[in-house]
């Protein structure tokens, strides 16, 4: 019998989010394995890769302190020793994150693709800000019938309410300011009372940021990422840039069904 296995994948720049997944996984099985690799498929942008931050000895002791049993750093030629066919993460795959960025979620399969079949975890665990991600691996999964059952771990945000990323470390004082308008457009989108009211706050709150460039702004459907038309299962998704730092975040929106009379 397989010995459960706990999978924690990440690019490396270990913060508490990633940390918070490392909790997760002692849930789950005693062997814990936190994989640090920087994906060149998934980035469209030379410059984005080359600036990612790297710091695999202060990664690896901070997942080591945290309860990772095990930490492998591959290198490219490990992950992809031949010629590299990528894997096709269909029409969700395209629309969104995946609208500006081509290829990005084919690369993302892919990885994933080479670091299951490596380590052939029991469990892996990704986390909720990445949504669309969470949601393609997800459904990609269950389609190719592999025996790995993903985990989706909550967002963890700062003290000022921004959601946690690698990239925050390229923020300066000021640019971390401008980035909390998206955490702000979140939370008021939440009290509106229609999805077409918290839809219009969630683009007014991010528009009055003149610091913050707009990717993309959407209350999706967490079945299908079509816009939503009720307040079940919608989510608003926003990315966008900060002084040439692209930032991403989502959340649960908990407007209420409207009221028929």
């Amino acid at each position: 019998m397989r010995q459960n296995k706990v999978l924690v994948p990440t690019m490396g720049a270990i913060h508490a989010g990633h940390l918070s997944l490392i909790e997760i996984a002692k849930n789950y099985s005693t062997e814990i394995v936190l994989s640090i690799f920087v994906n060149p498929l998934q980035f469209e942008d030379p410059d984005d890769l080359a600036k990612y931050p790297r710091s695999v000895e202060v990664d690896t002791k901070l997942a080591l302190g945290a309860g990772a049993t095990e930490i492998w750093a591959p290198t490219i030629e490990e992950i992809y020793p031949e010629k590299v066919i990528t894997l096709d993460s269909g029409a969700i795959g395209r629309k969104y994150e995946g609208a500006g960025r081509e290829g990005h979620f084919d690369g993302v399969l892919t990885v994933v693709d080479r670091l299951f079949k490596h380590v052939q975890p029991t469990y892996a665990i990704f986390g909720e800000k990445d949504f669309q991600q969470l949601f393609i691996i997800k459904k990609w999964v269950k389609k190719s019938g592999m025996e790995v059952e993903v985990i989706a771990a909550p967002i963890i945000r700062d003290i000022d309410g921004l959601a946690l990323s690698s990239r925050n470390s390229r923020l300066s004082a000021e640019d971390r300011k401008s980035a909390l308008v998206i955490s702000r457009a979140l939370r008021q989108a939440t009290h509106e009372r229609s999805v077409e009211s918290a839809r219009d706050r969630l683009h007014d709150v991010l528009s009055s940021e003149p610091s913050f460039q707009l990717d993309y702004a959407e209350i999706i459907n967490e079945d299908n990422f079509e816009p939503a038309t009720s307040a079940r299962k919608a989510r608003a998704l926003v990315a966008g840039w900060v002084n040439g730092v692209r930032l991403l975040d989502n959340m649960a929106m908990s407007v209420p069904a409207p009221v028929i009379s």
